[in-house]
């Protein structure tokens, strides 16, 4: 298999350079490029290889512009400490995403994936297609941030009003019907279930402390231990029934509020 990397830190290239010979005794390094000026030009005037180890932040730019500038043929592994250009990598003959520093399991495993991709994706003209949209459009459901509810419309007398999540404080059900109080101590239905809901909210912001409740942090104003290796939440504003943490939720709870 022949590499070219590309990586503008001397330390990182002997370590991807010591880290391949481990994983791959086949792998045959072929290239040092440092900037998108001399990778183009490297490109240009020398064999494709099969495979390009490739940072995103170089000297002189984001990596991407070589492709702007130079057909890319190879499969490319990008590699960085910056994980907001996952999916901006993926479209680019990406096969792996690897962030540093670069751990050799995860090198290992990247060069598995090109060889197994290859075998699958072989053209039958001994040229190898990895920039297809089905494996885009696979890496872009696994990279792609999730959109979370941003706000609800909901009824208000004989009016709709449209509330931002931001001001929800908890979400309630009393067994019938569910209910969110935002923060000033408004109280309405929202139509959709608790198990609905818990697809529309972040994570981060909200947790489901129970079949009953969702909340959010700044809800919380007290914890008390109970019973049965339970906790008992007191809410802000006050809620009429009580808001108990399930024992299978409290250690998840527990990390959750100390994020």
């Amino acid at each position: 298999m022949k590499i070219l990397i590309v990586e503008d830190e001397d330390l990182a290239v002997k370590k991807i350079k010591k880290t391949l010979s481990e994983v791959d005794a086949n792998a045959d390094v072929v290239g040092v490029t440092d900037s998108i000026v001399s990778t183009a030009d490297w490109l240009q005037t020398n064999p494709q290889p099969d495979l390009i180890l490739m940072d995103i932040e170089l000297s002189d730019g984001q990596s991407f512009e070589i492709f702007s500038r130079v057909p890319v043929k190879s499969a490319v592994v990008f590699t960085t400490s910056y994980d907001e250009y996952a999916l901006k990598a993926f479209k680019v003959n990406s096969i792996d995403y690897l962030l540093k520093p670069i751990q050799t399991e995860d090198l290992e495993a990247a060069l598995n994936k090109y060889k197994q991709m290859k075998q699958l994706y072989n053209t039958g003209d001994g040229k190898t297609d990895l920039n297809m949209d089905a494996l885009v459009k696979e890496l872009q459901q696994k990279l792609q941030p999730k959109e979370y509810r941003k706000r609800f419309l909901v009824k208000h007398g004989q009016k709709l009003v449209s509330i931002e999540v931001d001001e929800i404080a908890y979400f309630f059900s009393d067994g019938r019907l569910n209910f969110f109080k935002t923060d000033d101590n408004r109280k309405f239905v929202v139509d959709y279930t608790m198990d609905e809901l818990e697809d529309m909210l972040d994570p981060q912001k909200y947790f489901r402390i129970s079949r009953a409740f969702y909340v959010s942090v700044r809800s919380i104003s007290q914890i008390h231990d109970y019973f049965g290796n339970r906790l008992m939440l007191q809410l802000k504003p006050a809620v009429d029934k009580e808001a108990i943490v399930s024992r299978e939720k409290v250690s998840d709870f527990k990390k959750w509020m100390g994020k």
